[in-house]
């Protein structure tokens, strides 16, 4: 099967898109594997597929695949990168469009000055929503790995968020950390694990261990996350400016029963054709 593609990135956090519109996509987990090697293949933290949508109200249907081949629910640097290829691609002449995704329905825009932000919807704190097992509804919850305890907070944001205060970002002990809190069965479909620096109330250092892809240099939905984290814990004041090892997000969140609102940059890289 030959597929074209296009390589694109949000500050850093990249992607293979693939327009399952205009070309008939069904990849096995295999396939997209290959697709995600950085030896074999195109290489990339997520595959993205674009394809026609399936309710009424939505203008596309966005699909996640994670490198180790599963698919996932939400994407935020991938949302950015979703309105942009759209646009290239001519499938579409509109600025904002609605987007369904397994974690519900997104709106990305597209601005003037080539950024491109979007609604994420409203956070989920409710464990049982999350999804998250314990038996408290406390913004702050204790796990324990390996041998000590850590705090967290979790936060769904279409996916699943693990996040931790951390005193010194470039100190964290992501590496080891990051596999056990993916898996902690606590979080029956994983995790993704945030370590979180806030620098002042009005912006953040953050790392993101993401399941299925390990660290990446960016996550959208991880800045989002640790946001409404640290707002709920009254660390931080709304807008957030979030630093990550890939580039800067803008995240804004005025509170339970309102959204997230997430703003930063997404690049085409290249196109190409690969036979897989």
């Amino acid at each position: 099967m030959k597929l074209t593609f296009v390589k694109m990135h949000g500050l850093g956090n990249d992607f293979v898109v693939l327009d399952g519109i205009r070309q008939a996509i069904e990849l096995t987990p295999a396939q997209l594997r290959l697709l995600a090697d950085r030896h074999f293949g195109v290489g990339c933290d997520q595959i993205l597929l674009v394809e026609a949508a399936r309710q009424p109200g939505v203008d596309f249907r966005y699909r996640i695949f994670n490198a180790d081949g599963g698919e996932v629910e939400q994407c935020g640097n991938g949302a950015r990168c979703f309105v942009r290829f759209v646009h290239e691609q001519g499938l579409s002449t509109r600025r904002e469009i609605r987007v369904e995704t397994m974690g519900g329905v997104i709106v990305p825009r597209l601005e003037d000055d080539g950024m491109v932000s979007v609604d994420m919807g409203e956070p989920v704190l409710a464990p049982a929503k999350i999804p998250f097992i314990s038996a408290s509804n406390d913004v702050l919850q204790t796990l324990r790995i390996a041998d000590h305890a850590i705090a967290i907070t979790a936060v769904g944001m279409g996916n699943p968020h693990a996040v931790q205060l951390v005193e010194d970002v470039d100190t964290a002990a992501v590496e080891q950390q990051g596999p056990l809190l993916e898996r902690h069965p606590c979080f029956p479909q994983r995790v993704n694990a945030g370590f979180m620096q806030v620098v002042e109330r009005q912006a953040i250092r953050l790392r993101v261990f993401e399941r299925g892809a390990g660290e990446t240099l960016a996550c959208g939905t991880g800045a989002c996350a640790a946001v409404v984290a640290g707002i709920s814990r009254g660390l931080l004041d709304s807008p957030v400016r979030v630093e990550m090892r890939g580039g800067l997000l803008s995240i804004a969140w005025n509170g339970p029963g309102t959204p997230v609102l997430m703003t930063g940059p997404a690049v085409t890289v290249f196109k190409g054709e690969i036979e897989i």
